[in-house]
């Protein structure tokens, strides 16, 4: 599985372990994603796919590296999804 793909995997399961907020973010701790079943089955590196999200402006959250036990509290944003362009050629 390349990045992207386990980018796009992280984005589902902060969705479906965050809670949704006004703005259309989502936001999950780390913690409850570190010790999710399902994500320690999907993710053999959580912290650097979390990493490479970060580093493509997907989420955001403190901080450079999470470690489990000391960072189960620091909160994790998904940002919202920009909505589409509407389509202008149509008259």
């Amino acid at each position: 599985m390349n990045v992207e793909e386990e980018v796009e995997r992280l984005k589902e399961e902060i969705k479906r372990l965050g809670n949704i907020q006004q703005d259309g973010s989502y936001k999950v701790t780390f913690g409850v994603l570190f010790h999710d079943d399902k994500c320690a089955n999907l993710f053999e590196a959580l912290v650097g796919t979390l990493r490479a999200a970060k580093r493509r402006k997907v989420l955001t959250y403190d901080g450079e590296l999470l470690l489990q036990g000391v960072h189960d509290n620091v909160e994790i944003i998904l940002k919202p999804t920009p909505a589409p362009a509407a389509n202008m050629d149509r008259v």
